[in-house]
């Protein structure tokens, strides 16, 4: 029997169509295994859709989710450090274009 592979879309729609009709008549239908069913309904539980990734676990959605806000705030420190050397240029040039004046 090949493997049949399941989106993110099909998971949550068998998932809420089990919780409806009944696991066992919606597992029957699809030919799903419950131990595949229980394992994406604690995906579900425990990370929400995003649990549906390829692979993911809580661990690495954890990680994700510092390294985005590391990235933001190197982001926002960058932008602060190029406004700062924008500043500083514009009052070279006014400086020196004031001591052009002067002489």
């Amino acid at each position: 029997m090949k493997k049949r592979t399941f989106n993110k879309e099909e998971k949550l729609r068998i998932i809420k169509e089990a919780s409806e009709n009944g696991i066992s008549q919606t597992l029957e239908k699809y030919g799903i295994y419950p131990a595949s069913y229980y394992s994406w309904k604690k995906k579900l539980e425990e990370m929400g859709e995003e649990g549906f990734h390829h692979g993911m676990t809580p661990q690495h959605l954890k990680r994700i989710r510092e390294l985005e806000k590391e990235n933001s705030s190197l982001k926002q420190l960058l932008a602060e450090k190029e406004l700062e050397n924008k500043l500083k240029g514009e009052l070279l040039k006014k400086k020196y274009a004031l001591e052009k004046k002067k002489k």
